[in-house]
């Protein structure tokens, strides 16, 4: 139903998530990330909440694998949960229930994780944890290589509908936040596409944001 890869990148400290299912909107569900805190993956049989308490609980001082244990403990049914956490510091857990669904994997990598369920083979994860420690480039960028190379790998069992990308750097809010909410096909290749677009104008909205006095002039109406 779902595969995905929580990263960090050593060299800016950015914290992001790239995931994609067969269910729609998975943007809105599962990627949970703060910045200077850590990045969620809740999955499976999503309960949404768990992104957030565990979010808590590391910016409370827990480690991954603490926070990732106690929310379950509070919350039940894990068995039916697949969660992958990453922190600030790129210290990492995961999680995948009994009731994980069909084949279903998960794998520590060098400042990463990746997990999926329903796959069509267990190489998938595998494929996707090493294409993101081997890419170079922006963290955005990685992920979404990895979230390729595990779609090219065999993905999921069935068709894919949704993607999303997320990234968190210094400030309080996403520096990259796309989603493909429904594609009748390839909706990994429309995110990719989607970032293409949003690169070259992702300092831009910073920059309007931090400081309007700087901001770009796109000749639009009223932009004068």
């Amino acid at each position: 139903m779902t595969f995905s890869i929580v990263g960090r990148c050593a060299e800016t400290g950015q914290l992001g998530i790239a995931i994609s299912s067969s269910s729609i909107a998975v943007g809105a569900r599962c990627p949970w990330l703060r910045a200077g805190v850590g990045a969620v993956s809740s999955q499976n049989i999503t309960l949404p909440a768990l992104g957030p308490q565990i979010l808590d609980e590391l910016a409370g001082g827990l480690t991954p694998q603490q926070a990732l244990d106690q929310t379950l403990i509070r919350n039940g049914y894990s068995q039916y949960r697949q969660v992958t956490v990453i922190d600030a510091q790129g210290r990492t857990a995961l999680f995948s229930g009994s009731q994980s669904l069909g084949t279903h994997h998960a794998v520590v990598g060098q400042q990463c994780v990746a997990a999926g369920n329903l796959l069509a083979n267990r190489a998938v994860i595998d494929a996707m944890v090493a294409a993101f420690e081997r890419s170079e480039g922006c963290l955005a960028a990685r992920l979404v290589t990895a979230l390729q190379a595990g779609q090219d790998a065999g993905g999921e069992a069935g068709a894919v509908h949704s993607a999303a990308l997320s990234v968190v750097g210094e400030l309080t809010w996403p520096i990259v936040d796309l989603r493909v909410d429904w594609a009748e096909e390839s909706p990994i290749g429309e995110l990719g596409r989607l970032w293409q677009a949003y690169q070259p104008q992702l300092q831009d909205y910073l920059t309007r944001a931090l400081d309007p006095t700087q901001a770009p002039r796109y000749g639009v109406p009223g932009d004068e």
